[in-house]
């Protein structure tokens, strides 16, 4: 589990992380989102110890992270590309990193056939991909078998099936009771794997809560309706205090009535709908209407 309390950094007059306050708990994958700039990377910096919050504490397992006994072995991370060494091989960077925090050195075969790169075993880093770098980095994190992952835009790099992999990879390791949390800028990947959302801006909590929920209390809902008298029935929704904005494909988008309501309309009017159907925004429609509209509230 993850503890944040009341986090907050500041850079000269610049607030970063502003009081930022939230639970990372085990068996689920949480996906951590906001705009550039809105305090991310800085949280997860501050979580593992690597910038000194101003005020604020972040605990992992109880304690922070500069602690716990077994680092490696308790808290998985990713939060650059960049290897050590370019001139050492896959299996050698592993190892290093095995034998200085007592971890087997079984365990490096393990995890570059769990990430795809056991034919990689050999071959020297300055020769990767940035995919086969972000898979590297992904063995690494999971070197210790850690309960904990904290993972800083793990897509990066990745092609589509990759990112498939990765996906699977989170829900696996969230099955199996870690905790998972994962920062992404692609919101159409967060609503496939996230089960819990983490939204900040200017580095204020905004929302944290289940994916579904998140896109049930905020998003836009309205209902798609297709009729070759569009401009007739926009007239009649007018009149009934409704909603409508001709959308490019034709369709008319209705809000403030429901979609059977519409239908006994269009009917008693005697037009002919061809589509009724009630639409809700995709989970990135959501997360930019809820960072431009409230920007500056907690939810």
């Amino acid at each position: 589990m993850i503890d944040v309390y009341d986090l907050t950094k500041r850079y000269g007059q610049n607030t970063v992380v502003d009081g930022l306050s939230f639970t990372v708990r085990p068996g689920a994958v949480t996906g951590f989102l906001g705009p550039n700039g809105a305090g991310k990377s800085t949280t997860m910096r501050m979580m593992l110890g690597l910038t000194h919050p101003d005020s604020g504490s972040a605990r992992i397992a109880g304690r922070p992270y500069h602690e716990l006994r077994h680092p490696v072995r308790q808290v998985g991370a990713l939060l650059e590309t960049a290897v050590a060494h370019r001139g050492l091989t896959a299996a050698n960077h592993l190892r290093w990193i095995a034998e200085s925090n007592g971890i087997p050195r079984g365990r490096v075969a393990q995890v570059l056939d769990l990430v795809g790169l056991s034919g990689a075993a050999r071959q020297r880093l300055g020769t990767f991909s940035l995919g086969m770098g972000q898979r590297l980095g992904l063995a690494a994190a999971l070197l210790g078998d850690p309960a904990v992952l904290v993972l800083d835009e793990p897509v990066n790099g990745l092609d589509a099936e990759g990112i498939r992999w990765l996906r699977e990879l989170l829900r696996h390791q969230a099955a199996e009771g870690r905790t998972v949390l994962v920062s992404s800028h692609l919101m159409t990947e967060m609503s496939l794997v996230a089960d819990h959302l983490i939204v900040v801006h200017r580095g204020r909590l905004l929302a944290d809560t289940s994916t579904a929920d998140f896109i049930r209390r905020h998003a836009r809902s309205y209902v798609r309706v297709r009729t070759p008298e569009a401009v007739m029935l926009a007239r009649e929704l007018d009149r009934r205090g409704a909603t409508s904005t001709m959308a490019p494909d034709g369709s008319l988008e209705v809000g403030g009535m429901p979609a059977a309501e519409i239908n006994r309309l269009a009917a008693a009017a005697g037009l002919t709908l061809d589509e009724l159907s009630t639409q809700t925004g995709s989970l990135e429609d959501t997360f930019l209407g809820l960072v431009g509209d409230r920007s500056d509230a907690r939810v």
